[in-house]
């Protein structure tokens, strides 16, 4: 942009609201600003715009602040660069422009800019009939703090994202229902009856869109901090107890029974899951390298 001796620039055959410039990135990216320009030489400029993104080019979203899509302004005549940074920074691979307003006396007229950098992902794929094992060191693996961070994606409403559970009557569930991520906490009092020590809490809907969605799971002994795209749930755990007592090892996809191979307690997880950390070990990364 601002090259005075350039010449052009995106212009429709037709000026209205059905219009968009998109840009293929070639590459996932994180874009976190991006610049406009008028047609060279004309009267045509974008005064407003909105922004979309995809990974495909088929599924898209629109860029978003305060639970509302963003209105960007744009031009005022066709020389001046407008740049904005995004609140937000998005990953996508593909980029789409929207005028919603453009210059009185001439038609939508556009030259883009686009700022980012890499993004380095861990992307692990499910097909709803296969599991990620992640195996511990002991037999037991007692906490009092956890963290699990992941991404995930997909277009089934119901699946789960990972278990663990040990032999006193702890575990952690994080699944899809119906499009909801919930969150099954226990950390097995052995004092108190199952149904009085059990904790979940569910949040998001329409989880099942084929979009990316960040998850961020926070526990400090009976402290829990639940974070779904942003939204974020606190609550204490029921029971006396401080600490998860897991056995041998967490599934990431579903619950396999043991002893007998493929088959699994409950609906798999079917779709993507990137990024996915449990307390500092990258385990994706982790199974790519065994």
């Amino acid at each position: 942009l601002s090259d005075l001796s350039g010449a052009g620039g995106w212009s429709p055959r037709e000026s209205n609201e059905q219009q968009w410039l998109q840009v293929d990135l070639g590459d996932r990216v994180e874009v976190v600003a991006v610049a406009t320009q008028g047609r060279y030489g004309s009267s045509d400029w974008v005064s407003s715009y909105a922004l979309m993104f995809s990974d495909t080019g088929r599924n898209w979203r629109h860029y978003r602040q305060d639970d509302a899509v963003w209105v960007f302004t744009g031009n005022s005549n066709a020389d001046s660069v407008v740049h904005h940074k995004l609140l937000h920074s998005v990953k996508a691979r593909f980029l789409r422009f929207i005028p919603l307003k453009w210059s009185a006396g001439g038609r939508i007229g556009l030259r883009v800019e686009v700022f980012g950098c890499s993004y380095k992902s861990d992307i692990a794929d499910f097909d709803g009939r296969s599991s990620l094992l992640y195996r511990f060191n002991q037999k037991l693996m007692s906490t009092f703090k956890d963290v699990v961070s992941l991404k995930f994606k997909s277009m089934q409403g119901d699946g789960v994202l990972f278990h663990g559970e040990g032999q006193r009557g702890d575990y952690i569930t994080l699944e899809l229902q119906k499009g909801k991520l919930s969150l099954h906490l226990n950390l097995g009092d052995s004092n108190l009856h199952f149904s009085n020590s059990h904790t979940s809490v569910t949040l998001g809907s329409l989880l099942d869109d084929q979009h990316w969605h960040s998850v961020l799971i926070e526990r400090f002994n009976k402290q829990v901090n639940f974070t779904v795209d942003k939204h974020t749930q606190h609550f204490r755990t029921k029971g006396d107890s401080d600490h998860l007592d897991i056995d041998y090892e967490l599934s990431f996809g579903g619950i396999p029974v043991p002893g007998k191979p493929g088959t699994f307690q409950r609906k798999n997880f079917h779709g993507c899951i990137e990024n996915l950390y449990y307390n500092g070990v990258n385990i994706i990364d982790l199974a790519k390298r065994r």
